[in-house]
């Protein structure tokens, strides 16, 4: 028999007990559902990490104000006491392990338009921000050196927050009210995302850190500082060097703790990473014991069938099939039943996946590589559940099959 063949016989078989193979074929659909939607579920973990951490740029490390211990040995909350200055970022700044480096203070404002009130996160800083976070200026311009030098008050928007407060008219000239402080829009950012406290990128404002309607305890001091390393593989020597001259810059010797907390983005994405691949693997596992117990009945059901056709077994035997003939009908019968139950479970795995992404949120995609892996793997288990019985009608013989009642 040519494999044209088997598959046909295979198909006239199982169409001939169509509820039974129905039946055998919904642990495997459910199975095969399970395995392709896991694994997509992890990638697209992994996806949107990755898309959230883009929009702070690539190389990045965060300094923040630390937790210092007051004379008593009691120690603060993180970022209680400001201890960053926007002299130490221009010392950093001229690392030369890092490519630039950017002071930040942040806050929450009322914002007036004359067509709208809203509340938004504000956020203080230089030129260098723009470019070590890669935001991009769609309208208009940037912040310059000149506009921190000057203290002017000009304001760089996200899109969304344009649109919201000026949505008949060219954001650029308009004046935006920061607390009842009138500044003048000169730029609109555009792209997506979020910011180090999950502020949408279009809902943000830039200001020039001069000019930040903030009031702060300390003047000169910033709520953090961005630094960006040349590359990946520079990323460890830089966050050392930052540290080293911290240490020197705030007078922190021998075994006393650092006022400041250096954060490497890098791992954060590597361990989001790494949460997403466990999560594919865990999922997938459970999909695949679901696969198991379809195979098992598989293995059941066609053992049964066996036991049915033990004389039509006879019949083929004795007008000239071989035991191999007999053995390749019944493990392709295994493997198409397999097979048709792991085409309908990805359709109904396509079918969750436009489920989740019709609620908009959260982004999923079938690959065609985890597509691949369940169809693979539903025909290994067809093959492997489908062996022993289609063995034992093999072996038995046509005299003996024929006398059977």
């Amino acid at each position: 028999m040519n494999p044209s063949q088997i598959f046909l016989e295979a198909l006239r078989s199982l169409n001939a007990n169509r509820l039974r193979s129905g039946l055998t074929m919904l642990g495997v659909i459910i199975g095969i559902a399970s395995v392709t939607l896991m694994l997509s579920v992890g990638d697209a973990v992994r996806a949107f990490i990755d898309k959230e951490l883009a929009v702070l740029g690539s190389n990045q490390l965060i300094v923040q104000n630390g937790v210092p211990t007051d004379g008593g040995g009691v120690r603060r909350r993180s970022g209680e006491l400001p201890t960053l200055t926007q002299a130490d970022a221009q010392a950093l700044a001229g690392l030369p392990s890092l490519k630039g480096a950017a002071p930040a203070l942040q806050g929450f404002f009322q914002v007036q338009s004359a067509e709208t009130n809203s509340n938004q996160t504000v956020l203080g800083t230089t030129p260098a921000m723009l470019e070590l976070r890669n935001y991009r200026v769609d309208q208009g311009v940037g912040l310059d050196e000149r506009d921190v030098s000057a203290a002017a008050r000009v304001a760089v928007i996200g899109n969304k927050l344009a649109g919201e407060h000026f949505r008949d008219r060219d954001p650029l000239g308009q004046t935006l009210r920061l607390d009842g402080q009138p500044y003048t829009v000169i730029g609109v950012l555009g792209g997506s995302g979020r910011t180090l406290d999950g502020t949408e990128l279009g809902d943000l404002i830039l200001v020039p850190i001069s000019a930040m309607p903030l009031r702060l305890a300390r003047p000169g001091t910033v709520h953090y500082i961005s630094l960006q390393a040349h590359s990946a593989a520079e990323l460890d020597a830089a966050q050392q060097d930052a540290a080293e001259l911290l240490r020197d810059r705030h007078r922190i010797t021998g075994d006393k703790s650092d006022d400041f907390v250096i954060t490497n983005l890098a791992s954060i994405a590597q361990t989001g990473n790494a949460i997403g691949a466990g999560l594919s693997i865990g999922l997938g596992v459970v999909g695949a014991i679901s696969l198991l117990v379809g195979g098992i009945g598989i293995m059941n059901i066609m053992l049964v069938s066996v036991s049915e056709r033990i004389r039509e077994i006879g019949l083929r035997m004795a007008i000239g099939a071989r035991p191999r003939d007999v053995l390749w009908q019944f493990l392709g019968e295994a493997v198409v039943l397999c097979l048709v139950g792991g085409g309908v479970g990805i359709l109904l795995a396509a079918l969750g996946a436009w489920g989740v992404n019709a609620s908009g949120k959260f982004e999923m995609a079938l690959s065609l590589q985890h597509m691949l892996v369940a169809v693979g793997f539903s025909s290994a288990v067809g093959l492997f559940f489908g062996y022993y019985p289609a063995r034992r009608a093999s072996r038995l013989l046509p005299i003996e099959c024929l006398r059977t009642d």
